[in-house]
């Protein structure tokens, strides 16, 4: 997992236990029931939203968006201005070490088609296709991070709602307020946690990693097609970066 996402669920969720056990009474804010309200309601009703094959694909790019440690895009595309000069240089046939230890296997995929000969019109249909559907099964992961964040704080309010008709029904005896009252509260706390702490910002991030990724693709495809058209690298570095941002652009050929 990238750092700062640990970091970030640590120290957050790290700061409240730490206001919690400054007050002195760390053990109130555990309820059994409460967790299972919250905590099963949510699961529960997030896997009734989807099918579980797609939430097991989802969850599966999502965990893969977190953890894979993605290359920069400024050298990346200095990387690919390289490798297409060389082609030019000495052919196409010249990149096929760099295609068999090629650590991306999006762009490993297009260096070998182009190796292979493929027309660019079909290079450029296959990498285009593999991107949408690489980015449909990210779009499952996302859609299952904020389900679960919508459904979080509705689980809390329901119990909440549960602590209170228990309280209210048993007003004649006070030793049951007590219980009834702690599922009340920390049902709706547990809920804020889960949706405010834990799955929106995981969706968020998921997000950005998939605009990372989108932009790396990019980035190879568009170099594939200029190695399979044996382009002039200047004019390929003028490609990229009208694709990357300002801060990533390269300066190769002054």
């Amino acid at each position: 997992m990238d750092i700062s996402t640990l970091l970030g669920l640590l120290l957050s969720l790290g700061l409240v236990g730490g206001a919690i056990a400054i007050g002195g009474n760390f053990s109130g804010f555990v309820d059994v029931p409460s967790l299972i309200i919250v905590i099963g309601g949510t699961f529960m009703v997030t896997a009734t939203s989807f099918p579980l094959l797609d939430i097991l694909r989802g969850l599966a790019a999502a965990g893969q968006a977190f953890t894979a440690k993605l290359p920069d895009p400024g050298a990346e595309a200095e990387r690919i201005v390289k490798l297409c000069q060389k082609a030019r240089q000495g052919g196409l046939l010249s990149l096929q070490k760099e295609a068999q230890t090629e650590p991306r296997v999006f762009f490993q995929q297009g260096i070998t088609l182009a190796i292979d000969g493929a027309p660019p019109e079909l290079i450029d249909k296959i990498l285009v296709s593999d991107t949408a559907t690489h980015l449909a099964r990210q779009q499952v992961g996302l859609q299952v991070l904020k389900r679960a964040a919508e459904v979080a704080p509705a689980m809390g309010l329901i119990g909440t709602l549960i602590g209170l008709i228990q309280m209210l029904g048993n007003l004649s005896e006070p030793d049951k307020i007590g219980p009834s009252m702690a599922i009340a509260i920390l049902t709706t706390f547990y809920g804020s946690i889960l949706a405010y702490m834990v799955f929106s910002p995981l969706a968020s991030k998921l997000e950005r990693a998939g605009a990372a990724e989108l932009l790396l693709r990019k980035l190879y495809t568009t170099g594939t097609l200029a190695m399979a058209k044996q382009e002039n690298p200047r004019q390929i570095e003028l490609q990229l970066n009208a694709i990357l941002p300002p801060a990533h652009r390269i300066a190769l050929f002054r």
